[in-house]
């Protein structure tokens, strides 16, 4: 029996040798698999992150750009609110009610919406002068020491939109 046991085991190995390099084979192309599975994975990552990036930025673009067209058109319309304002200042000496209450009418419409569109006053009369806000267009003498540095009068009024300056405030500073 151990002569066929021998015989059995020498023509066994040329088999398992060949299984054996089959198998090496097989690892060796499952490893191979793997790799380029894992490459590709990373691939799909780094392009699924430079499509969001690039979605976010398009969408913050356009965001941009309707803010600043908004802030275009509004600053458009400031003309129009001075305009308003200096025929509010002649109409208090008029006695013509109904002109003063037609103008004061449309200015308070097209106040409010601008509003509504986030406008705001610079309040500077009587404020501290603040370059953030204001524009000195010139100094005058103060009448008193506590004036000294503070805005005495506004020229034209200065305006926010969304906490960002759309107009300077053009003011006389005390000196």
């Amino acid at each position: 029996m151990e002569e066929k046991d021998i015989k059995e085991t020498a023509a066994e190995q040329p088999e398992k040798a060949s299984k054996k390099k089959k198998d090496n084979q097989l690892q060796k192309k499952i490893e191979e698999l793997d790799d380029k599975l894992s490459r590709e994975h990373d691939s799909y990552v780094r392009l699924y992150a430079e499509f969001e990036t690039y979605r976010r930025r398009t969408s913050e673009e356009k965001l941009a750009l309707v803010g600043s067209a908004a802030a275009d058109t509004i600053k458009g319309l400031l003309p129009v609110l001075d305009d308003c304002e200096r025929a509010l200042q002649i109409l208090e000496k008029s006695s013509d009610e109904a002109a003063k209450e037609g103008t004061l009418l449309i200015y308070n419409k097209l106040m409010e919406y601008l509003k509504t569109r986030g406008l705001t006053r610079i309040e500077a009369k009587g404020q501290k002068f603040d370059t953030d806000f204001h524009e000195a267009v010139t100094q005058f003498p103060a009448p008193s020491e506590d004036m000294k540095g503070m805005v005495i009068d506004v020229v034209q009024t200065g305006y926010l939109l969304n906490g960002k300056v759309l107009r300077y405030a053009k003011v006389v500073v005390g000196a």
